[in-house]
Order: C-alpha cells, then sequence, then structure tokens
C-alpha cells in the first residue's frame, strides 16, 4: 500500500471522533467522515511508522444503518455532521461504544451507565455562527458553514437541521438582503471586503433570539458607500427586514459588530445595538443565566440539563462541603451546586465569563458562590480555602499536567469531570489512576447529535 494509490473497502467501525477503520489486505487504515457499513472509496493520503490514512473519496455504498431520505440535504457537503443520515437511536449505540472502548483502555471494575441522549435531535442548537463566503471561486454571495474539508468555500445552509426554523428564516432574509444590495465578503487571504459571519443565539425556554451581524471596518469594499452615515443606513434597513420576519420567536437584540482582526474568529471591535439589548435570558434548572453575543454557554440547552442534572448526581452530597469548579465559565455547574453547598468556588481564566458568573449568582440570589477569573494552574495555589470535592469542567484539551498535580495535592475524596473530549479524559485518566484515584462511575451525554462530539461525565473516588 502506498501514498496515492487508491483503495474501495467496508468500513468496519468508527472510533472516536471520527475515524472509520477499515482493512485492505490485512492492512489497517483510517479513514476519518465514514459511517460504519458503507463501502468507500479512498486514497492513500499519509503512511508512516506503519500507519496509513486514507482521504475519503467517495461513498460507493451506503450502510445499512443509514436512513438518507430524512437526512439534512447539506448532509455530505457541510462540514458540520457526521451521522445525519442515522436514525438517532444509532448514533447514540455508535458513541457510546466509543466512549466506552476509552474508557476501557486504561480503566477496569468501573460502572458504565450507558448514555443519556438529548430530549430533542433535531433543531437542537441554541448558537450559529455562520459564514459569508462563496460556493466556488467567484461564485455568488454564500451564507452558512465551511464546505467539508474546505477553509475558504462556504456552504450555504438554508435547511440546517440542527438549528431552528427561526434561524433558517434569518439567514434566507440576510443573504438575500445584502445579495439585492451588491456586498461582498471579505476575503480571509486579501484581508479585504466587509461581510464577515452572522452569529444567531436563541433561548430555548423563552424563544429569545439575538441576532449580530459581523463585519470589517472597510465600509470603501465592493460597492460599500464609504460613508459611516450610508452604512447605518444599510444596516437599518438589514434590521427592518430582520423585524418583519414572521417567526415563532422574538428579537431580544439586533446587533452589528465590527471586527478587524485577521483571524477568521468572531469577535468585536464596536459593538452597536440596532434594536432592542445586547443579551437575553436562558433557563437551566431553574435559574436564569444572562447571554450576550459571546458568552461561553451550552449550544444545546436542553441537553445541558441532561448534563448538569447528571453531574449534580454523580456530585452527591455537598451540605456544609466547600466545592471546588475548575474551569467554570459562566458559573452554570456552580450555581447548580450552590443551594446545597456551604460554598463554592469557580475558577475560569476568561474575565468576561467571570463577570458574567457573578452577575448570573447575584441575579439567582446565590451569595455562596466566589469566582475568581485565572489560569485554574496559577489560581489554586492563592486560595486559602481547601475544598472538600472539586468539579473539573476543563476545555477540550484537557488540564495541563503541573495543574493536575495541584488539583491531586488538595487529596479529596472524590473528584467529578465533565468532559467534551473523551480522549483528552483518558489521557487525565491515567495520571489520575497513578496518583490514587480510581475511576467509580461513568456516563455519556450526548449534547450534539448529528455530530461525532459526545461529553462525558466521570466520578473518581480516593483509595490510596
Amino acid at each position: 500500500m502506498k501514498k496515492g494509490e487508491i483503495y474501495e473497502a467496508v468500513v468496519e467501525k468508527v472510533e472516536f471522533p471520527n475515524k472509520g477503520i477499515l482493512h485492505v489486505n490485512e492492512e489497517k487504515v483510517v479513514v476519518k467522515n465514514a459511517i460504519p457499513g458503507q463501502r468507500v472509496r479512498f486514497v492513500i493520503n499519509k503512511k508512516r511508522n506503519g500507519k496509513c490514512e486514507g482521504r475519503l473519496l467517495e461513498v460507493m455504498e451506503a450502510s445499512a444503518l443509514e436512513r438518507r431520505e430524512s437526512a439534512c440535504p447539506h448532509f455530505g457537503v457541510c462540514g458540520g455532521c457526521l451521522y445525519q443520515s442515522l436514525p438517532y437511536e444509532e448514533q447514540l449505540k455508535i458513541k457510546e461504544g466509543q466512549i466506552k472502548a476509552l474508557l476501557d483502555s486504561v480503566c477496569d471494575s468501573y460502572e458504565f451507565e450507558g448514555i443519556k441522549g438529548s430530549p430533542i435531535s433535531d433543531g437542537y442548537r441554541n448558537k450559529m455562527e455562520f459564514s459569508f463566503g462563496d460556493e466556488y471561486k467567484g461564485g455568488p454571495l454564500a451564507l452558512g458553514m465551511h464546505r467539508r474539508g474546505s477553509f475558504y468555500d462556504i456552504v450555504n445552509t438554508p435547511q440546517c437541521h440542527i438549528v431552528h426554523e427561526d434561524f433558517r428564516k434569518i439567514l434566507t432574509a440576510t443573504l438575500e438582503y445584502f445579495t439585492e444590495k451588491g456586498m461582498g465578503y471579505y476575503r480571509k487571504l486579501q484581508h479585504e471586503g466587509y461581510l464577515r459571519h452572522l452569529l444567531v443565539r436563541r433561548a430555548v425556554k423563552t424563544g429569545e433570539i439575538l441576532v449580530a451581524l459581523v463585519t470589517s471596518g472597510q465600509t470603501g469594499a465592493l460597492g460599500m458607500p464609504e460613508s459611516l452615515e450610508a452604512e447605518k443606513v444599510l444596516l437599518e434597513e438589514w434590521k427592518e427586514t430582520l423585524l418583519g420576519l414572521k417567526m415563532e420567536g422574538s428579537f431580544a437584540g439586533i446587533l452589528h459588530i465590527r471586527n478587524d482582526t485577521l483571524a477568521d474568529v468572531v469577535q468585536s471591535d464596536e459593538t452597536t445595538v440596532f434594536y432592542g439589548k445586547g443579551y437575553f435570558y436562558e433557563e437551566l434548572l431553574g435559574l436564569k443565566f444572562q447571554i450576550t453575543p459571546f458568552s461561553f454557554f451550552q449550544t444545546n440547552s436542553l441537553g445541558a440539563e441532561v448534563l448538569y442534572e447528571t453531574a449534580r448526581g454523580y456530585v452527591g452530597e455537598t451540605k456544609d462541603k466547600v466545592v471546588f469548579d475548575l474551569y467554570s465559565g459562566t458559573g452554570t455547574i456552580s450555581q447548580i451546586i450552590a443551594p446545597v453547598a456551604k460554598k463554592v468556588v469557580g475558577v475560569e481564566i476568561v474575565e468576561e465569563a467571570v463577570g458574567a458568573a457573578r452577575e448570573n449568582a447575584e441575579a439567582n440570589g446565590l451569595h455562596n458562590c466566589e469566582f475568581i477569573a485565572g489560569d485554574v494552574l496559577k489560581v489554586i495555589d492563592e486560595i486559602t480555602e481547601k475544598p472538600d470535592l472539586i468539579i473539573l469542567d476543563p476545555p477540550r484539551d484537557g488540564i495541563h499536567p503541573k495543574a493536575l498535580d495541584r488539583i491531586i495535592k488538595f487529596g479529596v475524596d472524590h473528584l467529578v469531570y465533565i468532559s467534551c473530549k473523551p480522549t483528552s479524559l483518558v489521557r487525565d485518566l491515567v495520571i489520575l489512576q497513578e496518583r490514587g484515584y480510581k475511576l467509580e462511575r461513568a456516563v455519556a451525554v450526548d449534547m450534539f447529535p448529528a455530530t461525532a462530539n459526545c461529553e462525558t461525565v466521570v466520578k473518581l473516588v480516593r483509595v490510596k
């Protein structure tokens, strides 16, 4: 088997997150973005140290598991979803098997409690960042998601299945409006152009919607009048177009965000509110949380309730206990635990998230929460109080080894670890077990139907 050669084979299984496993002449090959049971055509693009990787060229035969008639029409072209063509119960089976296999590779004699599904599998996302671009070089203006495997090409996604219909109406109306106006998009290589992103957030419980149009400050680009007043008129008309839409929800705010950074990310150099206000409130488990365009918040509100209820059950009895919530984000877990704890101390490196956590705690009448802005690695040495138990909810890369060392030295009887990337969790579990902890319970929680991602909650107890 040589680099550049083309083969066909049947995908035997998928390892986390999207590694299709198959064999050709008894040689193992990894082909990403494939589904178990598919016959695929692929080209070998990497062979190193006896390991082969292939790039998917074509699905020759669908898997018997697939139900393509119910799949999103953008599936396979858009890079957002992997399991869109599978019934939800089959998606859960695959993810459950992946998580258990990873845990089994480093742990034994623990209780695996399977997987908990999302309450809804379609239209579950409460936030989307759509990109402006074109579907092919020189093509008309597009607004949607990146084409699978491409950094530049954008796929129009007017029928996306993982968002509420209100998202689709806003996306379609925005694209039509700026197409009619002859506006161009921001070209990342040349750093020229005007339209960059469309950010949409929607509260599941109230239906309130926050929309932000993200542009560069290049008001003279691609036909845009060079007058700030003319830009204001353009955006006012766009606002009125959105307000004229018939939707299930209602607009809490319509914003314009100016972003002149070179990076292809949504951030603000200047934010203008054209309608309403720059935030709304979402409710989780009876608590209210303020959401702004840049708030860190779980993208599946109903799934988040399942996740946090699960975490609360794993935490157990907290009366008269001091709880550390490390990597606390906007303090969601802290505030869910606080009513039944002596005190909760949250640590988060993002200052805006800490500010939001403090405001949310105050609004919810919780006065036993303390939120500290800073790197967990540095902050935990400065906290005078000692925890009775620790909750960990780190970013995708897991916990820095030095921070993990300091966490272990607290010597708490048990830890609850919430992971959005099970491979990072498994790496940290090896160290935790070497240092005296044992995995007691574990469960997967699917927060991201149709995608390859999955959350995992584990409880570890100290044995030595």
